[in-house]
């Protein structure tokens, strides 16, 4: 199970939503990718790359963006990420946290 399914599942019933977005790939390249991977969180496409980059600036792959509840982007991050490291567990707790007050 790739960290993110894990990711979706510990924190979901806190409020805490994973989306992934397909961002200029075609459907049949996306659905392989969802299938090969065994994904269970939701995948949002945007075979254009118009909405992420329009509203978020989202230019190329493999960035991790935080949404908060308002729709604002409150940070990213660029490049290998380990959701299951107690760091990042951490910071995920935190903004669970810090969108709660």
């Amino acid at each position: 199970m790739p960290s993110i399914n894990r990711l979706h599942a510990d924190f979901k019933a806190q409020g805490f939503e994973v989306l992934l977005i397909s961002f200029r790939e075609p459907l049949a390249t996306v659905k392989r990718l969802i299938q090969e991977e065994g994904y269970t969180a939701p995948v949002l496409l945007d075979p254009s790359g118009e909405i992420a980059g329009k509203v978020y600036g989202v230019w190329g792959p493999g960035t991790k963006y935080f949404i908060d509840r308002q729709g604002q982007l409150i940070g990213r991050h660029v490049g290998p990420w380990d959701w299951n490291s107690p760091a990042s567990r951490s910071f995920i707790r935190d903004l669970i946290a810090t969108e709660k007050k």
